[in-house]
């Protein structure tokens, strides 16, 4: 019996260049996030993850190259059909970004009542749902001010998923997190994709836990991709920068030292304005 195709990508960069002003953050960058699995977009700080985000979303555009979304270009849609295809994402926000003077059930009700006509019975039964899915359903009465940081992103994943999207974004989910949270948003972020069937971005700095979770690894650096595959493929790169970056090691291909100058040349020149 003859195997099924595997599905196209949900997601596909091909051959992207961006640049914020004259210094390029993404240079002839391609990869894809396979539909169902949870892929992690890692590297050093600056290397493009938050802006490979932003492309995605169609709050940024490519200079050059394709950010395809299930076979649309995101950076050639019209508002109307970027405003489409957004609704088919969800996004954990970097610290949750809840809105303070709204109630744990009213933050994650919100993308309901904009972007839906739901009945108010049913649309609280949604909300609870969701609630109940990342262990909160009766902290609902509470305000983000109220809640824990741990409980706070758990509310806001929440919320990401509410309109039941096909690819859920998250930038840095577990960034401040004691080990505890740590470890109860990463557990959630696997059952989540596997029992809603969907695909999820991870973007993060915390090796271990997201080794753990992740299907596919992305690792971006210089501006291109440095390596990809399973997380025990990156473990075995032998690319300078990816052995830097899993090894946690203080210098390499990126320095320690900020460049310029040598020692010696910079002492030189000051004894030399002192004659």
């Amino acid at each position: 019996m003859d195997q099924e195709a595997p599905l196209p990508p949900l997601i596909e960069f091909r051959d992207v260049r961006f640049a914020y002003g004259a210094r390029p953050i993404l240079d002839g960058v391609s990869f894809s996030v396979p539909r169902g699995k949870v892929t992690a977009l890692m590297g050093a700080s600056g290397g493009g993850k938050t802006t490979a985000l932003r492309l995605i979303g169609g709050q940024a555009r490519a200079q050059r190259g394709q950010v395809l979304f299930d076979g649309q270009d995101v950076g050639t849609l019209a508002a109307d059909a970027l405003y489409a295809v957004r609704r088919r994402m969800g996004m954990l926000f970097q610290f949750g970004a809840l809105f303070t003077d709204m109630s744990v059930f009213e933050n994650v009700a919100f993308p309901l009542r904009e972007h839906t006509r739901l009945a108010e019975p049913l649309l609280r039964d949604i909300a609870l749902m969701k609630l109940e899915a990342v262990g909160l359903r009766n902290a609902r009465d509470l305000m983000p001010s109220e809640i824990s940081g741990g409980m706070a992103r758990r509310v806001a994943l929440a919320r990401a998923i509410a309109l039941d999207p096909e690819l859920v974004m998250y930038d840095e989910p577990f960034a401040g997190l004691d080990p505890i949270s740590l470890g109860t948003a990463a557990r959630l972020i696997r059952q989540l994709n596997d029992a809603l069937g969907l695909t999820s971005l991870l973007v993060s700095h915390d090796l271990e836990e997201t080794f753990r979770i992740a299907d596919h690894v992305v690792v971006l650096g210089n501006g291109s991709v440095a390596a990809q595959g399973t997380p025990e493929d990156v473990r075995r790169s032998s690319d300078p920068l990816v052995h830097q970056f899993v090894n946690a090691l203080a210098d390499g291909p990126v320095r320690f030292h900020y460049p310029g100058r040598s020692v010696e040349e910079d002492f030189a020149a000051t004894a030399g304005s002192r004659k």
